[in-house]
């Protein structure tokens, strides 16, 4: 666990199950290895993924640094389950926990091919958000995204978040390019409009992914 005692309180209060009547998020367990694994291989997640996922072998490597990371307190993993079929769907995290700064980010999000365009991504980020705003009380809540991944930023923007600029050649990617990172956020004193936005429709356009 990290040996800041400001960023281990946050990361105690974010490692917590949340749910609505669509989605649970709970945190991940080694056990969640086999059902993660089932809907992993298909490289359209990966596409713009900072890590690449293309056999068995970068899957469980992928998996192990992600229970490592949440283990180690680096960020607050959750696995989606879709309710209304029982089934995991995907993963998302809390990571880069500021706590003396009020500031998180929600990201390294992911689902498999049969839950996307069913509001399973908009209903984990709600729940996300209403924990980061309500519970952590956040003042900020950061997203980012590849700036060629014209999906995601349409769909960032569909739930609320507030496009800020690009940080040019902000980190490498697989296939030896850089990516040009997107900022969004969602500010604390804008968070009961998104709220009654993210409330309106069960569904949303496009899947945001980190």
């Amino acid at each position: 666990m990290p040996g800041d005692t400001h960023v281990r309180r946050w990361w105690d209060t974010a490692t917590t199950t949340l749910e609505n009547e669509d989605v649970r998020l709970r945190p991940i367990e080694a056990g969640d290895r086999d059902g993660l694994h089932a809907i992993a291989m298909d490289p359209h997640i990966w596409r713009y993924f900072v890590s690449r996922v293309d056999d068995d072998e970068d899957f469980h490597a992928f998996f192990d640094a992600t229970l490592e990371d949440h283990r180690a307190g680096r960020r607050a993993v959750f696995v989606i389950t879709d309710k209304q079929s029982g089934r995991i769907a995907g993963s998302m995290s809390y990571g880069n926990l500021a706590q003396q700064d009020g500031r998180l980010e929600i990201g390294w999000s992911w689902l498999g091919s049969d839950f996307r365009g069913q509001g399973i991504n908009r209903w984990a980020k709600y729940l996300l958000l209403q924990h980061a705003f309500e519970q952590l009380k956040a003042e900020r809540v950061e997203f980012k995204t590849d700036a060629l991944n014209v999906q995601a930023r349409s769909g960032l923007r569909n739930i609320g978040a507030v496009e800020e600029g690009i940080l040019r050649s902000f980190n490498p990617m697989p296939g030896n390019r850089r990516r040009d990172a997107v900022f969004f956020s969602v500010l604390g004193a804008e968070w009961p409009w998104v709220k009654e936005q993210l409330a309106k429709s069960p569904k949303v356009s496009a899947d945001a992914r980190r």
